[in-house]
């Protein structure tokens, strides 16, 4: 297939390496210039995915419109809050029966709508797909197993990105239920940061199990209010990514949390990497969300009053550990 991925950052990067690999072609637009030139002379992303050998035929430009121009398949990758500003740029070159995967987990500041909306709102007409689970972009891109989940409401679109993906080393399984694979791949980056603020604490094992099971229940409230299924957040989208995120070493939300809770700024954290957290925006965006459709969430809300509102980590891991006792199931 003709393949075009918007978006030169890490997860980018290795979805362009994965696709090359098999057997399309591929080209990926970076807003970077440096990007764009070490991918064409050195078949590497340094700034992004350093120690990573690309396939040679991945071809990296900085004309959105030209990268998208003739793709069958067009992978939207660009951070959360800047998709709709990319999609309208790319929209002039992106062709009627496209299929758009949404590789992009995050939920659009002030809309409050998930990024299936956006893409469907910008680019009427076309199918989309959303593309998620538990996949660091480095050990996708070493072709290390990992198995993810394409939902669409277009089975035929979503069978199309799942044996468009699908290597050795990468399993994509499919499903209809876009809601709630979109719903788990926001939330999931705070509950990761919740996690990280414990582990900065100095608090254990108990309290990170804690922490994801609880996060696990929210996540699925909010999830089944807008709509999802409940056993999408027992799968890879749900279940799987969040004790990815929240438990392993390479996940920059868990890392803010860490920093967070040994007493840094988050001014501070923040401007020592050029990697996007997603978790820190979503916290903001989670708890509009949650209020919204009335669901209670007092872990992203926890965690919003410590990255926005100044409360102490241990006073809100407090607060959580004192809240009216009650049964474990809603009913």
């Amino acid at each position: 297939m003709r393949c075009a991925v918007v978006g030169g950052g890490a997860w980018g990067t290795a979805l362009s390496d994965l696709l090359a690999r098999a057997g399309h072609d591929v080209v990926i637009w970076a807003r970077e210039p440096d990007v764009v030139e070490h991918i064409n002379m050195t078949h590497a992303n340094p700034r992004f995915l350093a120690g990573v050998t690309l396939d040679p035929s991945v071809r990296a430009t900085g004309d959105l419109c030209g990268a998208v121009r003739g793709a069958e398949l067009v992978v939207q990758s660009a951070p959360s809050h800047v998709l709709r500003e990319v999609l309208r740029t790319a929209a002039p070159g992106i062709g009627p029966d496209a299929i758009q995967a949404i590789a992009t987990k995050g939920i659009e500041p002030d809309s409050m709508k998930l990024m299936g909306d956006v893409v469907s709102e910008e680019l009427p007409g076309r199918a989309i797909v959303a593309l998620s689970g538990p996949s660091f972009a480095i050990e996708v891109a070493r072709r290390q197993p990992t198995a993810v989940v394409a939902a669409s409401e277009d089975s035929e679109a979503s069978a199309t990105v799942q044996r468009a993906f699908s290597t050795p080393t990468f399993r994509v399984y499919t499903t209809d239920d876009v809601r709630g694979v979109e719903v788990a791949g926001a939330v999931k980056n705070v509950m990761a940061v919740a996690t990280g603020i414990a582990e900065g604490l100095g608090l254990g094992l108990n309290s990170r199990a804690a922490l994801i099971t609880r996060g696990l229940a929210e996540t699925t409230r909010l999830g089944i209010a807008l709509g999802a299924r409940p056993e999408t957040f027992a799968g890879l989208a749900g279940l799987g990514d969040l004790v990815l995120t929240c438990t392993g070493a390479l996940s920059r939300n868990r890392a803010v949390g860490v920093e967070v809770g040994k007493g840094r700024s988050l001014q501070d954290i923040l401007a020592g990497t050029e990697a996007v957290a997603e978790g820190v925006r979503n916290a903001r965006t989670t708890v509009a969300l949650a209020t919204q459709a009335g669901v209670s969430m007092p872990i992203a809300e926890g965690v919003y009053r410590v990255l926005f509102e100044s409360q102490p980590p241990g006073e809100a891991i407090a607060e959580l550990m004192k809240r009216e006792l009650r049964a474990e199931r809603d009913e």
